[in-house]
C-alpha cells in the first residue's frame, strides 16, 4: 500500500528529474552516504557591514515601527509582538506603530494555519538554523523565501551578535582559538536591530518560531544571560504550561511542536523534563499525528565539530522522546547538514526518530568539514565541551566501533550527509507521510535541484507507543543531594503586546508588562 500512497502524492514530483524516484524512510536504513565539501565554494563568508541596505534603518524617525515579527501564540491567535484572537487559515492584514505621530508600518498581510486536525497541515515549513548576517545567510533567506513557507522554523544561534566587535566581521571557524583572550561575549544591540531589519521581510509576514542558542547566552555582568533572546522573541510559553521562554510547544494543523532547552536544565528532576512529559502525555495523535522536537545542539551528529558535546542531554530526555514516538527531531549548531536514519540510542530502530542537523544557515563561523570519522580528526573526549551543562562523553560498546570514542568510517546511523550553506523544506502529506527537502544555497541557480530528499513515513499501527515506564521522570525524589549539572538563569521578561482591530489597521502601542 506505500507504493500506492505515494503515488497519489504528485505536488512536488516535478522537482525529480526524469526517472528518479524519492526514497521513503521505509526503503532505510540507508548505506552511509557522505558528499563532501565543493572547493569551488566558499566555506564562509564576511559579515555585511552594519550600513548594507538590508541592515540600516528605513526611517530617521525613532518613532517609525521596524523589525517587525510573527510568531504562533494559539491555533486561534497569533504574536506580532502582540496577540489577539483570530479565525484559523484567514488572511489578516495590519500595519502597526502610533497613528498620533504618523510613525505606521506599510499594510502588511499574514496567514493563520489550520486548526489542529489530522486533516490539515501548513503548507511549507522552513527550516533553519545558525544563520548571523553574512552574505551567504542573504542567499539562505532569499532561497527560502523563494520556497512561500507558511511557517518558520529557526533551530537557534541567530545574530551572532555576541562576537560581532571582537571578530571584526571577518570569518573563524573556531572562536575561542582565533581570540583565546577575548573578553567574555557579551551582546551589541546594534546587530540585533539590523538582524531584525534584515529578517522583517519574512517575519512580518510568515510566523517565525525560535529555540535559543549558545550564541544567544550572551553572558553580561550580574551573572545576566539570554537578555536579548528572551526580551526580543515572543513564545507561546504560558499558553503550553511552559513557565520558561526556554522551552515550549505549539500545534500548527496537524503537527505538535516542542521546542527544547538545551542550555538550561534538562536533567529528570527539572522544571523542563516534568513540564515535557506532561506536555507529551496530553498529545492526541488522533488530532496531531505528527510530532516534531526542536532543539539547537545536536544529539546525532558524526561531524568532528560538537561531537558528543550534548551526550548528557540525549541520556537524560532521549528515552523520553522515544516512549512517545516522536516521529523528526531537528537541530543546528554544527555548521553543515546531516540526515540520520531512525535511530534509538545509538541503534538502529525503525521506530525511532529521524534526526536532522541543519545548522547551515550561512554564519559567519564557516562550513563544518571535518568528520570525527576522517583520519586524524576524531575529537578527544574533552574537546567539545558545553558552555552550560556538563560533558558526558562515551566509548561505543557494540558494533563496528566497539570500545572505541569514534567510529573509523561513516556511522551505520549517518544516512547522508554534505558540507554546505542551506535550509530545508517539510511538506506534511497526510497523517504518514511528509516530504523532506534539504536545499543547498548553489541549489537556487538549478531548476528543481536540492542537496537530500526522502519521504519520512510514520507507521503509527508498527511504532505503537509503549507503556510509560514509572522510572522515566518518576522514581527519582529530589533531594537537596541531588547534583544538577545546571543552575537556571532567572530572567526579567518583557512582552510587547498590541491590539488588533477590525481588518488590522488600527495597531497602536507597545508596552511592557
Amino acid at each position: 500500500m506505500t507504493s500506492l500512497i505515494i503515488i497519489t502524492l504528485t505536488s512536488m514530483s516535478l522537482l525529480l528529474a526524469a526517472g528518479e524516484t524519492i526514497p521513503t524512510t521505509l526503503d532505510g536504513p540507508f548505506k552511509p552516504l557522505t558528499r563532501r565539501f565543493d572547493p569551488s565554494l566558499r566555506r564562509g563568508s564576511d559579515d555585511l557591514p552594519m550600513d548594507h541596505p538590508r541592515l540600516r534603518k528605513r526611517n530617521v524617525s525613532s518613532n517609525f515601527p521596524e523589525q517587525i515579527a510573527l510568531a504562533l501564540s494559539t491555533p486561534t491567535s497569533m504574536w506580532v509582538s502582540w496577540v489577539t484572537g483570530l479565525e484559523p487559515e484567514t488572511k489578516y492584514y495590519y500595519r502597526c506603530g502610533d497613528s498620533s505621530v504618523s510613525a505606521m508600518s506599510e499594510e502588511i498581510s499574514f496567514e493563520t494555519l489550520p486548526l489542529p486536525s489530522k486533516d490539515a497541515y501548513p503548507h511549507r515549513i522552513a527550516f533553519v538554523g545558525d544563520m548571523g548576517l553574512t552574505s551567504n545567510t542573504t542567499t539562505t533567506i532569499d532561497h527560502l523565501m523563494e520556497n512561500d513557507p507558511s511557517l518558520v522554523i529557526i533551530v537557534g544561534d541567530l545574530t551572532y551578535a555576541n562576537q560581532y566587535r571582537t571578530i571584526g566581521g571577518k570569518g573563524a571557524s573556531c572562536f575561542s582559538c582565533s581570540f583565546p583572550d577575548a573578553p567574555i561575549r557579551e551582546t551589541y544591540q546594534p546587530r540585533w536591530d539590523a538582524w531584525g531589519r534584515f529578517m522583517e521581510p519574512l517575519t512580518s509576514k510568515v510566523p517565525t518560531m525560535v529555540i535559543e542558542g549558545n550564541h544567544e547566552i550572551e553572558p553580561q555582568a550580574s551573572g545576566i544571560t539570554f537578555k536579548s533572546y528572551s526580551e526580543r522573541f515572543s513564545v507561546p510559553a504560558s499558553e503550553s504550561g511552559s513557565n520558561s521562554n526556554f522551552y515550549y510547544s505549539f500545534d500548527a494543523g496537524g503537527v505538535h511542536f516542542v521546542m527544547l532547552g538545551a542550555y538550561v536544565d534538562y536533567n529528570h528532576t527539572g522544571a523542563q523534563y516534568a513540564w515535557l512529559k506532561e506536555d507529551l502525555s496530553k498529545v492526541d495523535r488522533a488530532v496531531t499525528p505528527w510530532l516534531v522536537a526542536t532543539m539547537h545542539p545536536p544529539w546525532y551528529n558524526s561531524y568532528s565539530s560538537h561531537y558528543q558535546e550534548f551526550e548528557c542531554m540525549r541520556q537524560e530526555m532521549e528515552e523520553l522522546l522515544y516512549q512517545h514516538r516522536v516521529d523528526i527531531v531537528f537541530a543546528g549548531h554544527v555548521h553543515a547538514y546531516e540526515r540520520m536514519n531512525r535511530i534509538y540510542n545509538y541503534t538502529l530502530d525503525p521506530c525511532g526518530p529521524v534526526y536532522i542537523t541543519i545548522g547551515d544557515g550561512g554564519n559567519i563561523e564557516k562550513v563544518d568539514v571535518d568528520f570525527a570519522d576522517d583520519p586524524g580528526k576524531c575529537p578527544s573526549p574533552g574537546d567539545n565541551i558545553p558552555e552550560i551543562g556538563g560533558s558526558c562523553p562515551l566509548n561505543f560498546t557494540s558494533g563496528p566501533a566497539k570500545g572505541k570514542f569514534c567510529w573509523d568510517r561513516q556511522p551505520d546511523w549517518s544516512a547522508f550527509r554534505e558540507s554546505s550553506f542551506g535550509h530545508g523544506i517539510l511538506e506534511v502529506m497526510n497523517l504518514t507521510h511528509a516530504l523532506w527537502t534539504w536545499q543547498r544555497n548553489q541549489d537556487v541557480y538549478k531548476n528543481y535541484s536540492s542537496g537530500d530528499q526522502i519521504y519520512i513515513v510514520r507507521q503509527p499501527n508498527v511504532c505503537t507507543p509503549p507503556a510509560i515506564s514509572r522510572d522515566v521522570g518518576e522514581g527519582r525524589e529530589k533531594s537537596s543531594g541531588d547534583k544538577s549539572r545546571f543552575s537556571s538563569p532567572t530572567l526579567p521578561m518583557f512582552i510587547c503586546i498590541f491590539f488588533m482591530f477590525g481588518t488590522c489597521r488600527s495597531i497602536v502601542f507597545c508596552h511592557d508588562i
